[in-house]
């Protein structure tokens, strides 16, 4: 999910949903449907996502949920799903399914002492994208017609590539800081949030900063990456201040006698990553809300009531915007 600590030098500002009007965003899906999806399980009873034979879809809830901010701001979501996982990144899943572990056992002993609050907090954070939310997600996005591309590799490196050449993607929807590093010309934080948005600007930090694509790239990597662990007392401040000093990553790690296990394919994997140009997505949206209903009532047994109101958000945005004729 990329190093937070980065924040303190990105150019960030906070900007109205109502200011996106008309533009297309290029959202990292699983950084999108991971924040919904455990703010579903977190605020939502278990039984209402559970079908009669024990399988779990709160992500159903959540993306209809998440979807209206999209569309009552005529603001077009590409979403864009992961594909294979980078190698350098194995580490990084083991650890993420050991702490998981951990937390389950957590989650137990809480629902053994009967303790609500904690049994709430802990079921949202264990919980993982399974083949089944992958699918389902997919399914309900086709029936919604919402556009949506799969990345040869990671989601976020392929939706940064396409606002970087893509000249009808205006922005990079992720609130993974890695999104700065992989070049996305400006991303949109806090899309899951109920206040303002807020725009990183990538031009702008590297103005700030006055430094090189290549040498933010350097920085994040004496912090730590998703890639690595970074270097020992390196905080976003002291490796700006070393990579601007010794020029770049090799210079600063020369001048400490210090290595950084495949420092130069990490580079590479943010500044060319593994991204295709073959996809295609139509901006006009036709949702079939009647299927998409029907979709989550029937074959996934999912209470009307948990969604309703996201519909007719939806149907009431559509008919605003002038397109009424849709439905």
């Amino acid at each position: 999910m990329g190093n937070a600590d980065l924040r303190q030098l990105a150019a960030i500002e906070e900007v109205a949903f109502d200011e996106l009007d008309g533009d297309v965003v290029a959202v990292d899906a699983h950084n999108w449907l991971y924040k919904y999806l455990t703010t579903t399980v977190r605020f939502t009873r278990d039984d209402a996502y559970t079908t009669s034979e024990g399988v779990e879809v709160p992500n159903l809830i959540g993306v209809v949920q998440g979807l209206p901010k999209f569309f009552e701001n005529d603001l077009t979501p590409v979403f864009v799903f992961d594909g294979r996982v980078v190698g350098l990144k194995d580490e990084e899943v083991e650890e993420r399914r050991a702490e998981r572990e951990k937390r389950e056992e957590r989650l137990e002993e809480a629902r053994e002492a009967g303790d609500a609050l904690e049994v709430a907090r802990l079921d949202s954070q264990t919980q993982r994208l399974t083949d089944t939310i992958h699918e389902t997600t997919r399914e309900l996005l086709s029936l919604l017609d919402v556009p949506v591309v799969e990345a040869p590799a990671e989601g976020e490196a392929q939706a940064s590539y396409m606002a970087r050449t893509d000249d009808d993607v205006d922005y990079v929807g992720s609130d993974d800081y890695d999104c700065l590093l992989l070049g996305a010309p400006v991303t949109l934080r806090q899309l899951t949030s109920s206040g303002a948005v807020e725009r990183m600007d990538f031009a702008a930090t590297l103005e700030e900063h006055d430094v090189t694509w290549e040498q933010l790239v350097d920085v994040g990597i004496l912090c730590g990456t998703d890639f690595n662990d970074g270097l020992s007392g390196y905080g976003p401040k002291t490796a700006l201040r070393a990579v601007t000093e010794h020029g770049d990553l090799w210079g600063v790690l020369d001048a400490e006698d210090a290595y950084i296990d495949d420092a130069d394919r990490i580079r590479d994997l943010f500044l060319d990553p593994d991204v295709t140009d073959d996809y295609d997505y139509d901006e006009s949206v036709d949702p079939d809300l009647d299927a998409a209903r029907d979709y989550l009532t029937e074959e996934w047994e999912i209470p009307a009531g948990e969604t309703d109101r996201a519909f007719e958000r939806i149907e009431e945005s559509l008919t605003q915007t002038g397109l009424d004729d849709w439905l």
